[in-house]
């Protein structure tokens, strides 16, 4: 037997040995009643639609803020709501604490029975459809992560924070089962002319949000999504409609949607020619960056977290890619002197968070632990020195408050004391 397993079956032993402390816990039922009887609303809100333990406390951290507000000082825009990875198991986020971002904007309060989509533009047969009409239409369900370009912008003053948890670092990204049509059925219904090589898309929110979407990209994976889940999309996130764009940039999925025109060429929207943009050292400028590379992040051990102790863990974490199905994940215990495969946990989906893990035994000793992930087509996630040269970036683009650097996917780097606290050390 390895000193590995034997570190992990006496792990093992001595956890199952604290279970039995476990045999008085009260039931559900008799907690509620314990706390005082709450009466009959109580009781009809949890078995009406349901709600989690109260032991359980993950919330999202940020704000989605007000735009007025915003402009006028009285609050700290953060981004949007974060995901807490740090809390997760498995691939699914849980709907309730899947990242938001509105840009300071108010969630709509949209009533179904008088919401319409409408395609027109470039087609033989403009249409419109209520939202009982497309739910009538052949629908399909598929397993998508949705990424804000600003996840892990290392020119945010809260992800070079030496006790940033992953949530501050990495919290813009969720993964969820969609449902909805594919919008490539919707449009050859509505018939292509042949002019037709790009999307107008358009959210029914205050600043009427567009988007420009090649046709390629429309006719290949694009879904009009109207469940998350196997529910409803959340008011949040769009409801009673929404786009769903797999592995592109969270900005092409709008929400509340309500148009989509066919049109010539991209109509350089405000988010395409002054937000989602991009300045290079040599004064060039990065124009429609969609698709995201390849990415992972360790969730435990991660930043904030401490080890109580030397002795067996099981590093985990999630691993994603706009280009398809992640292949391999590779982790590094030494700051990436040296790389072991890792486990990939099925199931796996193209475009989805997948689940890693690594048997560890923690010498008590300081380590800088990393994850490293691999696509289909062989793209490998880069270190912040080849994100740098991929992008011809200067120093000055790495100092806040220096612009956004979107679609950042550098490897990221934990390190462990050997007080067993875990920080961030990206840049360190």
């Amino acid at each position: 037997m390895t000193s590995k397993q034997s570190n992990r079956r006496r792990f093992l032993k001595e956890t199952a040995a604290l279970a039995g402390l476990a045999a008085g816990a009260a039931r559900l039922g008799d907690a509620q009643t314990q706390a005082g009887n709450a009466g009959e609303g109580t009781e009809r809100d949890l078995h009406a639609y349901g709600e989690r333990s109260r032991f359980v406390t993950s919330t999202r951290l940020g704000t989605n803020g007000n735009s007025e507000r915003f402009r006028k000082g009285k609050t700290s825009y953060q981004g949007g709501p974060r995901s807490p990875l740090q809390d997760q198991v498995g691939i699914i986020t849980p709907t309730s604490l899947h990242y938001i971002v509105n840009h300071s904007y108010e969630t709509l309060d949209i009533d179904p029975r008088e919401h319409r989509l409408l395609i027109h533009g470039l087609v033989d047969r403009p249409m419109v459809f209520t939202v009982e009409e497309l739910k009538r239409l052949p629908s399909v369900s598929r397993i998508h992560f949705v990424e804000c370009r600003a996840n892990g912008n290392p020119n945010l003053p809260q992800r070079r924070l030496p006790d940033a948890t992953v949530q501050l670092t990495h919290g813009l990204t969720s993964c969820s089962e969609w449902t909805g049509v594919p919008l490539s059925l919707l449009l050859k219904e509505a018939g292509l002319k042949s002019a037709a090589s790009w999307i107008l898309a358009e959210g029914a929110d205050q600043p009427k949000h567009t988007k420009s979407i090649p046709i390629e990209k429309a006719m290949d994976d694009v879904l009009v999504a109207y469940g998350q889940n196997g529910e409803a999309v959340r008011p949040e996130q769009g409801y009673p409609l929404r786009l769903l764009v797999p592995g592109w940039q969270g900005i092409n999925g709008v929400k509340w949607l309500r148009r989509i025109k066919l049109v010539d060429q991209p109509y350089m929207t405000r988010a395409e020619t002054t937000q989602y943009v991009e300045a290079r050292r040599d004064g060039t400028m990065r124009w429609f960056m969609s698709e995201f590379g390849p990415n992972s992040v360790i969730t435990r051990p991660s930043g904030g977290q401490r080890l109580p102790g030397r002795g067996f863990y099981e590093i985990t974490g999630l691993a994603w890619s706009g280009g398809g199905i992640i292949k391999r994940v590779e982790i590094s215990t030494d700051g990436g002197k040296t790389w072991k495969d890792a486990q990939i946990q099925g199931p796996v989906h193209r475009k989805a968070h997948t689940r890693f893990s690594f048997s560890w035994n923690w010498n008590g000793e300081e380590h800088r632990l990393q994850s490293r992930s691999t696509e289909e087509g062989g793209g490998v996630q880069p270190t912040v020195a080849g994100i740098t040269k991929f992008l011809n970036l200067g120093p000055e683009n790495f100092r806040p408050p220096a612009g956004m650097i979107g679609n950042f996917n550098a490897i990221q780097t934990w390190k462990v004391n050997r007080d067993g606290s875990v920080g961030n050390a990206l840049f360190s």
